[in-house]
């Protein structure tokens, strides 16, 4: 199968030397990123497209558009036939055999699109592909505005390419052309949309967490950010940097004037995550704040939180509503996870200033002992983000590898996940219960029972296991079954 893959349009309105520069760097991604589907792909490229052609199997070919379509810096991608270009006549010929049969009853176009020198305008190839096929297709008639089908084709010099079937890309320009950043990951909707915008521009998303007591939930965003560099930046190694933050919760508790507590929090974490960015040579912070959607996030605060740092704090979502954030987490697969992401915020204030100042808010933190930021700064921890599905360590989940007989066997992945691949175990009983659904409706299950909770990867079963044993639940384990 050849594959035609064309670039965001941004793209191709840069200088010369810049878009060479892009489209080496989207060609370096591509052979990380397919090769290791397909051995025997190759991959050729021109100042337009880059061409790939893979081997024979449907099951790959399938992997490798998939890939394609979530690589940024791809506007879409053609699936063509490939011919040598002999006279408009033989050209007549192929279409007919290659689309006539899509068109009975139905109006269509031609579009062609031709690059080099010819004997012929692309119009002269449109009328007369347009009249061949209406002679021999049954069609109901031409619509140039806004035809049934397309019939698409490229005219490259001595080449031509019928185009079978297009899909669409995530645009955007190839990760590793823009510089990297340091992004604020709490796992729920703003700050994984964030940091996938950042993705889409080409710019390399690291994560830090600031842990604010709960295992379970940075088992969750371990997970959030393991997908998000698996399926849009697996061309590049990023890092997963986790800082705990429980010390300087409690000392803001004890510390810090309650109307001022979110606004301090978040100070801290810029502080902290600013001198991680500048150790590590990120050139801005990231974070999914949005105007007036908290208390902490009206301009005042903003202004106040910014003050705290001097590295450049990039905030893609500013105006953003919530309701399209959910739409694109959504779109890009994130939604579920963010949803059932347990929440774990330890400073909340009960009356909090919506229009806070410089005076205030050093007033607050007069009694902050600073000591202990620097200290959560140095037990900070990082991992490469293709090893967090398996760094779970510190779980006290038990995991086995079977299931006996009197043990309920909840399958806790997405239904779409158990619709493809439906699991069966012989003598046990198996409920499908997704891992959104898992935590409400685990009250509903009978407590003198045993269960296991099972997932592909074994990830989001250990953080909902882990999540239910924290709440007093020690039924719950997770099953591991061997690769199949």
């Amino acid at each position: 199968m050849k594959l035609i893959i064309k670039f965001f349009a941004e793209i191709t309105i840069k200088s010369p030397q810049v878009r060479k520069r892009f489209v080496s760097q989207l060609r370096k991604n591509l052979k990380v990123l397919l090769k290791p589907i397909d051995p025997e792909l190759r991959i050729a490229g021109n100042w337009d497209s880059l061409e790939i052609i893979t081997g024979d199997d449907p099951a790959l070919q399938a992997q490798v558009i998939e890939r394609l379509q979530n690589t940024p810096g791809i506007n879409h991608i053609h699936e063509v036939h490939e011919h040598e270009l002999g006279s408009l006549d033989e050209l007549a010929e192929l279409c007919v055999a290659c689309f006539a049969g899509q068109l009975r009853g139905k109006t269509f176009a031609v579009r062609c699109k031709r690059i080099g020198k010819h004997p012929f305008s692309s119009t002269d190839v449109n009328r007369l592909l347009g009249s061949r096929l209406m002679e021999s297709s049954g069609a109901a008639g031409v619509s140039l505005k806004d035809p049934d089908v397309e019939i698409q084709l490229e005219i490259r010099q001595q080449r031509v390419f019928l185009i079978q079937t297009r899909h669409e890309g995530i645009g955007g320009f190839p990760l590793g052309t823009m510089e990297p950043v340091l992004s604020l990951m709490s796992g729920g909707f703003d700050s994984t949309v964030a940091s996938y915008q950042m993705l889409q521009r080409g710019i390399l998303p690291h994560f830090v967490f600031f842990n604010l007591g709960g295992r379970a939930h940075e088992l969750g965003v371990r997970q959030v950010a393991h997908y998000l560099w698996e399926k849009y930046a697996a061309s590049h190694r990023l890092r997963f940097i986790s800082v705990p933050f429980e010390g300087v919760v409690a000392e803001i508790l004890q510390n810090v004037d309650n109307s001022q507590m979110g606004v301090v929090l978040k100070r801290m974490m810029l502080r902290a995550a600013s001198r991680i960015a500048q150790r590590r040579g990120f050139q801005a912070l990231v974070t999914g704040e949005a105007i007036a959607q908290v208390s902490s996030q009206t301009l005042p605060n903003l202004a106040a939180i910014d003050e705290a740092c001097d590295t450049l704090v990039l905030r893609p979502l500013i105006t953003t509503s919530k309701t399209e954030i959910i739409r694109t987490a959504r779109r890009i697969g994130t939604e579920a996870f963010s949803a059932s992401m347990p929440e774990y915020c330890g400073v909340i204030s009960v009356s909090p200033d919506i229009h806070t100042n410089m005076r205030k808010v050093t007033a607050a933190e007069a009694g902050f002992n600073f000591s202990i930021l620097d200290e959560a700064i140095e037990q900070m921890t990082s991992t490469d983000c293709c090893d967090l599905e398996l760094e779970l360590e510190g779980s006290e989940v038990e995991t086995v590898e079977q299931a006996l007989t009197g043990q309920v066997v909840l399958d806790v992945r997405h239904p779409d996940e158990q619709e493809a691949n439906p699991l069966v175990l012989e003598g046990v009983e198996v409920q499908a219960v997704p891992f959104y659904q898992l935590n409400s409706r685990f009250a509903e299950l009978d407590p003198g029972r045993a269960y296991l909770l099972y997932c592909e990867k074994g990830v989001m079963s250990q953080l909902h296991a882990q999540y239910l044993l924290d709440r007093g639940h020690d039924n719950v384990r997770v099953l591991r079954l061997p690769r199949r």
